[in-house]
């Protein structure tokens, strides 16, 4: 069936596991590129918060606005295909970017990485599901973690490239070249789709339109834990270096290491949060860390400075880091469509979460806009309580 990738074979688990870690690495990467470039674009476009806002929300607009187009292209292409060309897309965008002239434009080209992040994120982490079931082995946490590194990767970079150049254009040309260098080496052990790399058995007559059966109230809370979870997520990774410079005022050397502090504890956790939920089980995992991110936070903003700050990011890298991989899988225990459904509400949550965020900040201060990051972890916290997670006998994968 579309949409439902099975191993091509030889060389197996840690072949299709790492091809398929690259993807995520891919799309960490891409991201953090822009992402950590946003005060240059936006002392270049001459924006206020409120327009960086609604900068981010066209981003999550393009995302929300993909999942029908999601829907159809994998049945088309399948998750394999269509991860590679909207891969391919996103290396486009970034090209796109340093060379938008207005702000209009810049609005545009946004909503369409918007548009290929969704149909990238649904594909790879059918992918990563696929894998999963094919062979009894958790993996997803893992494969997450090289979203973080992929997001650790782009911070670095644009760290280093800022101290040779000041020009945008020359780094997210050199960001493009490694994006095009990590998916080729990703390519040949991606998953297959037989339902669209053969001919479909039976006699051929038309097909009748699949009937469109409403979620269920367990997808329901799994799409409201996602949602939340990644705005929290990417509201650090958006807000966090301006956060630092406009209202902790920490130097420009120390700003942009918010994201790296989120980054690094995110990829730690998640190197090790396979094994936890081995141990504990995904609802454990995801309640007891979504709590913890929410009140690190909480007491970071009312203690103030950058020490205190820069903990309390680490303790939503560290509490946030399974709550997508946890509630991935559990949505593809549900089906293709639950899984759909749930990677809709996860990329829109975090593209046009940090929007919202923006808005807070100009309707108030930075410090609520942060403020409401951490009521986002406690909502987690809440709903995951209400999930009937399923218990899970899979062994890590290594």
């Amino acid at each position: 069936m579309p949409g439902h990738p099975t191993p091509a074979g030889p060389p197996g688990f840690a072949r299709a596991k790492w091809s398929i870690a690259a993807l995520f690495c891919f799309l960490g990467f891409q991201y953090g590129t822009w992402i950590s470039r946003l005060p240059a674009l936006r002392t270049r476009l001459d924006l206020g918060a409120g327009e960086v806002g609604l900068l981010l929300m066209a981003c999550g607009a393009g995302a929300a606005a993909s999942f029908p187009l999601v829907a159809l292209l994998m049945r088309r292409l399948g998750s394999r295909r269509l991860s590679l060309v909207s891969a391919l897309c996103l290396v486009g965008v970034l090209a796109a970017l340093p060379a938008v002239p207005d702000y209009p434009l810049a609005l545009l080209t946004v909503c369409a990485d918007g548009v290929a992040v969704g149909c990238l994120n649904v594909a790879m982490n059918a992918q990563g599901a696929a894998l999963e079931k094919a062979h009894d082995r958790t993996a997803m946490s893992q494969l997450h973690a090289t979203f973080s590194a992929g997001l650790l990767a782009a911070a670095l970079l644009t760290s280093g490239a800022t101290t040779v150049t000041a020009s945008v254009r020359a780094h997210f040309a050199v960001a493009g070249a490694l994006l095009l260098l990590l998916l080729t080496a990703a390519r040949p052990g991606l998953l297959t789709d037989p339902g669209t790399d053969t001919p479909p058995a039976g006699p051929a007559g038309p097909k009748r339109p699949r009937r469109l059966v409403p979620p269920s109230a367990a997808t329901l809370l799994l799409g409201c834990a996602m949602a939340f979870g990644t705005i929290t997520e990417g509201a650090m990774n958006d807000w966090s270096t301006l956060y630092l410079r406009d209202v902790v005022e920490a130097s420009a050397t120390v700003a942009p290491l918010g994201i790296a502090v989120v980054s690094v504890t995110m990829l730690l956790a998640r190197a090790c949060a396979d094994r936890w939920r081995t141990r504990w089980g995904d609802g454990r995992v995801v309640r007891t860390g979504s709590a913890v991110a929410a009140a690190g936070l909480g007491l970071a903003l009312l203690a103030g400075g950058v020490v205190p700050t820069l903990l309390g990011f680490a303790c939503v890298g560290l509490g946030a880091a399974a709550i997508t991989p946890c509630v991935y899988v559990a949505a593809a225990e549900r089906g293709p469509d639950a899984l759909a459904l749930v990677a809709a509400t996860g990329t829109t949550g975090l593209l046009a979460g940090p929007a919202l965020i923006g808005f807070v900040a100009a309707a108030a201060n930075l410090t609520l806009g942060m403020a409401t990051v951490a009521a986002s972890a406690l909502v987690v916290t809440l709903t995951a309580l209400r999930i009937p997670w399923r218990a899970r006998a899979a062994v890590p994968g290594s």
